[in-house]
């Protein structure tokens, strides 16, 4: 699922024996508004079971592969052209595009067909706007094998040449490689993480640069740790560090023996793959967990939530599995990590209550405009299933999760611009006196975020990225303030182009987000310019209209754009 508008979640579900019905057959898709908390079924025409997502430039939505034209329990249906129970023609190689809305007239349609057949391919949006598919296999299974797998990546919209071009890192890390975890880094090459195997892509020029394998344990599907980029600031250099909790250190991936027991890890890792390429131990999960999504938060602390305490994602008919789960004892205490916190006090539950609702195969989360959490989904089936005696039913609950920001008051920031662009002139933005609680002095803990929520599949959010703009402040003898804002850092691969969230945090407390445009709104090299320098910081008083100079933003450009800071690493 993503948030598409600042009022619409969609969802794109695998086919399957829904009750809700569009254009005759069960719907496995849906807009859901989260004002009304109330949903519409969509037609994605093709299947997209467990196909992969992101964001293009210019706020189109993608959503690409899946599986075959399937008939009831899952099986392979005689045709694969639709028609029969589902009318799901094969969607292995679809594309398929949607432009979100509000008023309930948008819905999926297909573009161009990809080259290759891709289940379980992982996508990320690149600096012009465009994005590269990155792996996956031709028929699916539980993990991928080299009669099927497709150790390729390619791009959309098409670069020059269309062919896949092949990847070693997914060459050599069979079985547990499907979804890849990948993030573009402000280097501009691409971080990928499969089964053990460590690699940095340089793909403008078709290079891979092996690294060191992740410690601990398997991270990727269907070991499925969570994951999350930290966030992007001036005080690091816009320098990506990345974060892997959980996940299982399974060696056998056959299915010949009680996977669903086997505890999943509770270790937590980092690696900064731009200045570093070795991962460093982080502060480990209070418990282990599998399935565990890592969601940003604007504060910028990291929301846990979901997942299970033994096994994997998957499922199947076997003897040992818990109805077909592959996985049991779901986690449902939410954890929250603190980057900023000291080595040992990183991990916290203060004030989090527990879910209900396992939330364990095929279940997603996302954060919301107001800076809640939407969670839905679970099904470990292989079709709809529900009734007495399922352990894990499919699951059609939605779940809000309210951080502790809640109970304050929350900033209501004047200004937000509706772009923001890669350089160029700063904005202001007014903080009346209740949004400092009448204390002008709060504006020093005043923050402005750029947070793109990204795509939520497999305990993946692809896409997701959190970045604070530099600013100072002018504080005003009446408690009010204004916040001066530099545009994005002068670099599109620090924070690739297409819609996100703006929030204002003060005090740890943020604003309702508001959605902007990042960079031209097109799928193009998007334009740089010089960051103008920003007024010094300072606290005016009612005599003499200046006053106390408070700690101040230097306004120099402290952004990657330009700069190597990627070490050479060895082939």
């Amino acid at each position: 699922m993503f948030l598409g508008t600042l009022d619409k979640v969609y969802f794109v579900d695998k086919t399957e024996r829904n009750p809700a019905q569009i254009a005759g057959h069960p719907a496995w898709a849906a807009e859901y508004s989260i004002s009304s908390n109330s949903g519409r079924a969509m037609d994605v025409v093709t299947n997209s079971f467990c196909a992969g997502g992101s964001v293009l430039g210019n706020g189109t939505w993608l959503n690409v592969g899946g599986n075959q034209d399937i008939t009831y329990g899952g099986l392979t249906a005689q045709t694969q052209n639709g028609g029969g129970p589902y009318d799901d023609p094969d969607g292995g190689k679809s594309m398929r595009l949607l432009d979100p809305c509000d008023d309930g007239n948008c819905d999926w349609r297909l573009t161009q067909d990809m080259s290759t057949r891709r289940w379980y391919p992982t996508v990320e949006t690149l600096e012009d706007g465009s994005v590269i598919i990155i792996g996956g296999c031709s028929w699916g299974g539980f993990v991928n094998d080299a009669t099927q797998t497709n150790p390729t990546y390619e791009f959309f919209p098409p670069h020059n040449d269309p062919t896949p071009i092949n990847s070693p890192l997914l060459n050599r890390t069979l079985p547990a490689n499907l979804y890849p975890l990948t993030w573009l880094l402000p280097s501009g090459r691409i971080f990928m993480q499969a089964n053990w195997g460590t690699a940095i892509l340089d793909y403008k020029n078709q290079k891979e640069y092996q690294l060191p394998d992740v410690p601990d344990a398997v991270r990727t599907y269907p070991a499925s740790a969570g994951t999350a980029m930290l966030p992007l600031t001036s005080a690091n250099n816009w320098t990506a560090t990345i974060l892997m909790c959980g996940g299982s250190n399974i060696s056998n991936w056959q299915t010949n023996w009680d996977i669903a027991a086997f505890p999943a890890s509770d270790s937590c890792v980092t690696i900064t793959p731009d200045v570093s390429e070795n991962y460093e131990d982080d502060d480990p999960l209070p418990e282990g967990r599998s399935m565990g999504n890592l969601i940003m938060l604007p504060t910028g602390k990291i929301f846990c939530l979901n997942g299970a305490g033994t096994g994997v994602a998957g499922y199947g008919n076997d003897s040992w599995a818990i109805g077909q789960s592959y996985a049991d004892n779901p986690v449902l205490k939410p954890v929250l990590y603190d980057p900023s916190a000291v080595s040992g006090k990183r991990w916290s539950r203060d004030g989090l209550s527990p879910s209900t609702i396992p939330r364990m195969y095929h279940s997603s989360a996302t954060l919301l405009p107001d800076g809640s959490l939407l969670v839905s989904g679970s099904n470990p089936n292989a079709d709809y299933n529900v009734g007495q005696g399922i352990k894990y039913p499919t699951e059609y609950r939605v779940e809000r999760f309210y951080p502790s920001y809640y109970n304050s008051r929350r900033p209501q920031p004047v200004g937000i611009p509706s772009s923001l662009l890669y350089g160029g002139a700063y904005f202001n933005i007014s903080l009346a006196s209740d949004d400092l609680s009448a204390d002008v002095h709060n504006v020093q803990n005043a923050s402005v975020v750029v947070l793109r929520t990204g795509f939520s599949t497999h305990t993946m959010n692809m896409g997701q990225r959190m970045l604070v703009l530099e600013s100072s402040y002018t504080g005003n003898p009446d408690n009010s303030a204004m916040l001066h804002v530099s545009q994005l850092p002068p670099s599109a691969a620090i924070f690739p182009p297409g819609p996100a969230l703006v929030f204002v945090v003060v005090n740890g407390v943020p604003s309702v987000g508001v959605q902007v445009m990042v960079g031209s709104g097109k799928i193009e090299t998007q334009a740089v310019k010089e960051a103008a320098s920003l007024p010094q910081s300072k606290i005016l008083t009612s005599s003499s209209g200046e006053g106390s100079k408070s700690a101040q933003s230097n306004g120099s450009d402290t952004g990657a754009g330009g700069q190597e800071y990627w070490p050479p690493f060895s082939c």
